[in-house]
């Protein structure tokens, strides 16, 4: 008898700005489950992009990033 399919399970925002995307991006950043030593190297880095470009929010950059990343083309 085959077992039952896993459940998808739901991917809680990141405290700080509220962003299921940045969660993803620090799990997939995260070595040997720990997370919290990720969000600190992921905060730290945008905190460090907001000190050189005061233009815009740091969030949006990395969205921004993310975007030209990802494929145009599915």
């Amino acid at each position: 008898m085959r077992k039952k399919r896993a459940k998808k399970r739901i991917l809680l925002p990141d405290p700080r700005f509220g962003s299921t995307a940045v969660t993803r991006f620090v799990n997939n950043l995260m070595l040997d489950g720990k997370k919290n030593t990720a969000f600190k190297v992921f905060y730290t880095a945008l905190d460090t992009i907001s000190s050189k470009i005061e233009e815009e929010e740091a969030l949006v950059v990395f969205e921004k990033a993310l975007e030209n990343v990802s494929p145009h083309v599915e």
